[in-house]
């Protein structure tokens, strides 16, 4: 792939009792290849690394925050988590800068071989009070990537820190699918899906989308505000989050299946 390619879609949310709640938006991300930010945006006016502009890349945006280079961020990750990857080639999907702004509630790290087969996914996810947490789980090359993980990151005050998360995904393609249930004692109280379609990254696409999703990373603050008022207005449990490390990296596993 070129340094950067666009995926185009929509995210659906799901709670189920006591109090069920759903919700679904459009949305579109880039995938970029962290070795290649320096040509990932060659010939393009509409988006740019850094910080600023109508839409940009900022790499400290991810990992530890504080450095441009986020492959030795990666390579610790992977090492502190025990699994072992060549990580010849690391793709990042995420959220660009909109107007300076952005928000990752979730961001997913695919490493590959050199022949490009999946060796892990490492799944970044973000809370709207500042911290963030790496789940690394190791992959089995090809087909759909069914994994599992603890939760450890305080996300909503309508579920406590506790159960677990089984994972559905593949490597991006012409196609990216991911599929995330929540777990408590092993009985499902929470899924979000994933569905988008590769696009060619150019200006025109991008200015289309600007005015079709506007001011999109904030409208994702927004929304998760706005969903949880309405939760608490169902009467849905409330609870206050507890104490925490503002960064953390934690292992996962293969579930011991793979799709084809």
């Amino acid at each position: 792939m070129t340094g950067a390619v666009l995926y185009v879609g929509e995210t659906q949310h799901r709670r189920f009792g006591p109090r069920p709640h759903g919700f679904r938006y459009r949305l579109f991300q880039i995938l970029i290849d962290i070795d290649r930010l320096e040509t990932a945006f060659e010939g393009l006016t509409m988006i740019r690394p850094g910080r600023w502009g109508l839409m940009s890349f900022e790499p400290r945006d991810h990992g530890d925050r504080l450095s441009a280079d986020l492959r030795p961020w990666v390579l610790q990750a992977l090492s502190r988590a025990g699994v072992p990857a060549t990580a010849h080639t690391i793709r990042l999907l995420c959220f660009p800068r909109i107007m300076g702004l952005v928000f990752n509630p979730i961001s997913l790290f695919f490493i590959h071989s050199a022949d490009g087969l999946l060796e892990a996914v490492i799944y970044e996810v973000n809370n709207t009070f500042g911290q963030t947490h790496a789940y690394v789980i190791p992959a089995c090359g090809e087909g759909v990537q069914i994994q599992q993980a603890e939760k450890r990151l305080y996300v909503s005050p309508f579920y406590r820190v506790e159960g677990g998360y089984r994972f559905e995904v593949s490597a991006p393609s012409d196609r990216f699918e991911l599929r995330i249930i929540k777990l408590t004692d092993g009985r499902p109280d929470f899924f979000a899906t994933q569905t988008a379609q590769r696009e060619p990254l150019t200006d025109q696409r991008l200015a289309a989308l600007f005015f079709s999703i506007p001011l999109m990373t904030l409208k994702v603050v927004l929304a998760i505000h706005w969903e949880a008022l309405r939760l608490w207005i169902k009467g849905a449990p409330f609870g206050t989050r507890p104490p925490g490390p503002k960064a953390g990296v934690s292992a996962g596993e293969p579930s011991g299946a793979v799709r084809p």
